[in-house]
């Protein structure tokens, strides 16, 4: 089958975009006034791109099979490089030429002049007469326009024919998908239910569908099923004619489109159906949906299954939540098809050998089955260890396209692409194996490449977002499975990049890869672990004469020490073409002036040094859209004239803590599209006004230094109702002394007011006594986050209780709050219309000193979904918690002595810390009580039998000095684990009895004298220590369960239970300091003793030499006096 390229050549877009540049030239009467010769230079250009276009798709297949059309485009890669580097600068040096005579045009020419003239004639003559070579060799190498490229020749057309033996850990998806089949629901939103299987190419979506389609119960549903391979010819009349043909056992002949659908309606209604369409590339809804409608007119429960690369494809038929995505093979799934494949025996002689070597090969495949089923294959009745050797260092894109299925089944993805999307994934080329990137600093790279093609009413960074997104819906990039956030890109979709990057693309990692590096190469990655990187660094260039990029992909800390502004390498040839430059990580204290003469840089990256300042001539980079100073916290003064970089659309400033106040002018950036932070000066030139005109600000946002705003006039110049695209905004103060107009302050935060799209808000060190109204207006509905921080005057919180989206609230250092009335929940006074805090996840309230009362409304349901509620170091706080807080699941109250600690009805709580002073005895953990140096813990216990299974696994009490009192009412029924520690007033009200303890530790409890266990069936281990009154251990029934039983430093024990007769099934005994003890009972000891430890127990040591115990042999014996 025979179909024109879809997403066109890989250099189809370079040439779009340098053709696009060369346009914007020719078509300014100014910038080439008077300059003839070279005008016609630039036309020659114009008309080789005009020329080479056309046959990019046909050179692009026969590069893999013609050396010389390979070379070819390597070449035509090589002068577009170049040509877009010349015609970068000149339009840069055109952009940044300023008339001395607005009158006389003459002058706008001289800076192009000096550009031609500084390069040479000889430079643009160069560029053009190899593409000019290019054009006269595309006759001779047979290039021809709207190539055709033959999809047969790199795959087999697929059939619902599977062999099951061959398929190995696919049994959950399979009766996932059967399920789904047989389940008679149809969408309502769908004439018929589709379900789309989602994977990347070789993950195994056909031979799923395969299984599906030949399973019994399956066959047994429908009445009628048909198979068909789409991707073979997708044209809906094909596609339509392959099923009338497949119902009805013969081919159909039909070419008409309106006869095949009523013909098709007519077939399937009244029936039953299951239509399998495999492998789906076309994303044409309009097409697709007039495809389905005869397929509405068949049973309910019919169904149409189909698999695809894509899940913009999916998304045509179905809803997102129906697509089925498939995973990856676990190592053992992805062993066993290896072994079935290779051939190889485990009970051959040659397995103990060839296994590790197996197992690596299979690891390389990260969980790809093709992958496996490949290689697998390529070693079938192979036994010599040099041929596994030789498949698991080689790389897959380097077999034999015979005896290789991944490779035409991954480079199928790759020529369905659009061109601009394969200059994106190419470039991810530079990335190592395996690593995380982030998508916002992808899509920034790509900008400063150039690689996103602009469009008019949408911004780079949308372009780019999109860009991204598709790459991920054709399965290119995944989600971490680590990092939340971040993507990788799966091996052998690395390899793929790699593999059309070529010569232009270079991963450095050590020094013995220098030499490899081309006169070629564009495009430079760092990975290396060595600390004098800035030596291998300089070294790179030593081989490429142009580079554009220089990727720091490091995270490592500080190397030594570099004094870059005495090094004259930055200024070589090579780096004049820089479009990236990163120095993250790089111990560098200062940037050199030469920096400003790198014209080209888009992208510059000094986050974590420890540079303290920023030569001026960086104003200079008129071409520069990328700032990175995260985390230079040395940093002490941006450059001056931060205004001219006009272009620039990112500035990360976080954590460059010693910046004392912006530069003048910000607001002439009007491109800025992300500002981490806006530092208010005292001026009018960098006060808060200057955020007036940046309405593009995207992300997340913070102003701080606020205090430098003197009136309310200042603030609304901000306009930050203006900022829709902003959904972090952080709000700072610093203390400033005495505040005498408490409501300039409220009016200044007033007219503050963010946009309604905001999602999250932080308030820090604001000055007033109340907030304004807006801060809890309803028509914030996307705020889901708010933080209100050391606010020190404020004596009331605003009214949030209707905020209808927000999930978590924070609150700390409210200094002048004494009270929550009612008003917090709803300023109206009213609960009948809206449930207070209806969507509100999390609370945590800390450090409120005066803080007194806490007012619920007379039977109050708010915080219906509040999961986790947490109060810490409120010290004067009275009265009691919500009554009923059905979703809590973690509760911790800490430094609240004079709470009246009524736990709330709280039927989902597992995890509880009441503790009483800052320093937390263990880490709060899920299933843990923890009760620590309170003088709560009694009424705490009284309300833990309320939890209901099987919510609380651990109770820990220590450090109370209050009287506590156990019994089992107050254990929740749940609990497996006690320990109780330092608690000098603990008394047994009763014999402990539990059904699912476990484990008991009591130590450091001197009120404690006896110690009555009571029915423990479950208990397996009883430790007892430093309860120096304590004199008996009551063990009145049977301890089945118990194992181990230790006892130490109790001073006044004088004699142990009957533990012959009560722990049939103890293994070790441990005494230890119990110098009153001075015999066994004869029952004491079980038969089944294997361990009895004695330590400084000098009379029961005396008595056990006496009795000569220690020669018996049925039990281990350690005896230290």
């Amino acid at each position: 089958m025979a179909a024109k390229l879809e997403g066109r050549a890989y250099l189809s877009s370079f040439v779009d975009a340098v053709s696009k540049k060369l346009s914007s030239i020719l078509e300014d009467d100014f910038v080439l006034e008077r300059n003839d010769s070279e005008l016609k230079l630039l036309e020659r250009l114009d008309d080789c791109l005009c020329d080479v276009g056309p046959v990019l798709d046909d050179a692009e297949l026969k590069q893999f099979s013609d050396e010389r059309v390979k070379k070819w485009l390597v070449d035509l890669q090589d002068a577009l490089y170049m040509a877009d580097d010349f015609l970068d600068e000149l339009s840069t040096k055109a952009a940044t030429a300023t008339p001395r005579d607005p009158g006389n045009s003459y002058d706008w020419s001289r800076p192009v002049d000096s550009i031609i003239e500084d390069s040479g004639v000889n430079v643009i003559e160069n560029i053009v007469g190899k593409l000019e070579s290019g054009v006269r060799r595309k006759g001779k190498l047979c290039l021809r326009e709207s190539a055709k490229v033959d999809f047969s020749s790199w795959r087999i057309p697929t059939t619902s024919l599977v062999l099951s033996s061959d398929i190995f850990g696919r049994d959950k998806d399979k009766n996932e998908i059967i399920k789904k089949l047989l389940d008679d629901t149809r969408d309502a939103e769908s004439p018929v239910t589709v379900i789309p299987i989602v994977g990347m190419g070789g993950i195994g979506k056909t031979t799923l569908a395969q299984l599906v389609y030949n399973d019994a119960k399956v066959v047994g549903k429908f009445d009628t099923r048909a198979w068909v391979c789409v991707a073979e010819n997708p044209d809906p009349v094909n596609v339509t004619r392959t099923i009338i043909g497949a119902i009805d056992s013969s081919p159909c002949n039909i070419d008409h489109f309106d006869s095949l659908q009523t013909d098709l309606k007519k077939k399937l209604t009244g029936m039953t159906f299951l239509v399998v369409l495999d492998d789906v590339w076309n994303d044409r809804r309009d097409m697709w949906e007039n495809f389905l409608k005869p397929f509405q007119y068949g049973n309910d429960g019919s169904k149409i299954l189909l698999t695809t690369r894509s899940e913009k494809v999916a998304s045509v038929f179905a809803a997102n939540n129906l697509h089925y995505r498939l995973s990856l093979l676990s190592k053992e799934d992805c062993w066993s098809v290896f072994l079935k494949h290779s051939s190889i025996s485990t009970n051959s002689k040659q397995y103990a050998a060839l296994e590790p070597i197996g197992r690596k090969i299979v690891e390389k495949c990260k969980g790809l089955p093709l992958a496996v089923k490949t290689l697998g294959g390529l070693l079938r009745n192979k036994y010599n260890e040099g041929d596994w050797e030789n498949i698991l260092e080689c790389k897959i894109w380097e077999l034999s396209e015979d005896d290789n299925m991944i490779v035409p089944a991954l480079r199928v993805s790759y020529h369905y692409l659009p061109s601009h999307l394969k200059r994106c994934f190419v470039y991810c080329s530079l990335f190592p194996e395996d690593y995380e990137f982030d998508k916002d600093e992808l899509i920034l790279l790509w900008m400063a490449e150039d690689l996103l093609q602009s469009k008019e009413n949408n911004t780079l960074e949308k372009i780019g977002c999109s860009y991204f997104d598709e790459l991920v819906a054709r399965s290119f990039f995944q989600p971490s499975s680590t990092q939340r956030g971040l993507f990788v890109m799966h091996d052998l979709m690395h390899d793929l990049a790699t593999f059309f990057a070529g010569k232009f693309y270079f991963k450095l990692k050590e020094f013995g890869h220098l030499h490899k590096i081309d006169n070629k190469t564009r495009h430079l990655s760092y990975a290396t672990k060595y600390e004098d990187s800035i030596k291998l660094f300089q070294g790179a260039y030593n081989g490429a004469i142009h580079i554009r990029t220089f990727l720091d992909l490091t995270w490592l800390c500080y190397g030594q020490s570099i004094d870059i502004e005495s090094d004259s390498w930055l200024l070589r040839q090579q780096f004049v073409c820089l479009r990236v430059m990163s120095f993250k990580h790089f111990s560098i204290e200062s940037l050199p002036d030469s920096i400003g003469e790198l014209i080209h840089l888009r992208y510059l990256n000094v986050s974590n040094t420890p540079i303290v300042t920023l030569s001026e001539s960086l104003c200079k980079l008129y071409n520069l859209q990328t700032l990175k100073l995260r985390n230079c916290f040395k940093l002490e003064m941006l450059p001056s004239r931060m205004q001219d970089l006009v272009n620039l659309h990112y500035l990360d400033i976080r954590g460059a803590f010693r910046l004392k106040e912006m530069p003048k002018e910000m607001s002439k950036l009007k491109h800025l599209n992300f500002l981490s932070d806006y530092i208010v000066g005292k001026h009018e030139e960098n006060g808060i006004r200057e955020l007036g005109t940046l309405d593009n600000l995207h992300g997340s946002f913070c102003i701080s230094n606020l205090e430098n705003i003197k009136n309310s006039g200042e603030a609304l110049k901000a306009k930050m109702g203006n900022k829709k695209h902003i959904n972090t905004l952080t709000l700072n103060w610093l203390p400033k002394g005495d505040i005498d107009d408490f409501q300039s302050e409220r009016d200044i935060l007033d007219k503050l007011q963010p946009h309604q799209n905001l999602k999250e808000l932080s308030i820090k060190g604001y000055r007033g006594e109340t907030f304004p109204d807006w801060l809890g207006l309803s028509c914030y509905s996307n705020l889901t986050k708010l933080n209100l921080y050391f606010c020190m005057n404020s004596c009331e919180l605003p009214s949030l209780g209707q905020l209808p989206s927000l999930q978590h609230l924070e609150f700390s250092e409210l200094d002048g709050l004494e009270k929550i009335d009612l008003a917090f929940y709803n300023n109206s006074g009213s609960f009948e219309q809206e449930t207070p805090f209806k969507s509100l996840e999390t609370l945590k309230i800390e450090n409120m000193a005066n803080w007194r009362e806490w007012h619920f409304p007379d039977e109050f349901d708010g915080f219906p979904e509040l999961r986790i509620l947490s109060i810490i170091n409120c010290p004067v706080l009275s009265g009691g918690l919500p009554a009923h807080l059905p979703a809590l699941q973690e509760l911790t109250i800490v430094e609240c002595e004079e709470l009246a600690c009524l736990l709330p009805r709280a039927p989902k709580l597992h995890q509880l810390n009441v503790e009483g002073d800052g320093f937390p005895t263990m880490i709060a953990a899920p299933q843990n009580v923890v009760i620590s140096k309170t003088q709560l813990a009694k009424s705490v216990l009284e309300c833990l039998s309320h939890i209901q299974q099987p919510r609380v696994q651990f109770l820990h009490i220590s450090n109370c000095q209050s009287a506590i009192s156990i019994s089992a009412n107050c254990l929740p029924a749940s609990l497996k684990y006690l320990r109780i520690r330092n608690c000098s007033k603990l008394t047994f009200s009763e014999q402990l009895q539990h059904k699912t303890l476990t484990e008991i530790y009591v130590a450091g409890c001197g009120s404690l004298t006896v110690f009555p266990v009571g029915s423990l069936p479950d208990l397996n281990k009883l430790t007892i220590r430093k309860c120096q009154r304590m004199k008996y251990v009551e063990v009145p029934q049977a301890l089945p369960s118990l194992r181990y039983l230790s006892i130490s430093d109790c001073r006044n024990l004088v004699s142990l239970p009957p533990l012959g007769l009560a722990a049939l099934h103890l293994e070790q005994l441990c005494i230890n300091k119990c110098p009153e003890i001075d015999c066994f009972d004869e029952k004491c000891l079980p038969q089944s003793l294997e361990t009895l430890e004695i330590k400084q127990c000098q009379k029961l040591a005396s008595w056990i030499t006496s009795k000569g115990l220690q020669s018996q042999g049925r039990t281990r014996l350690i005896l230290d006096q």
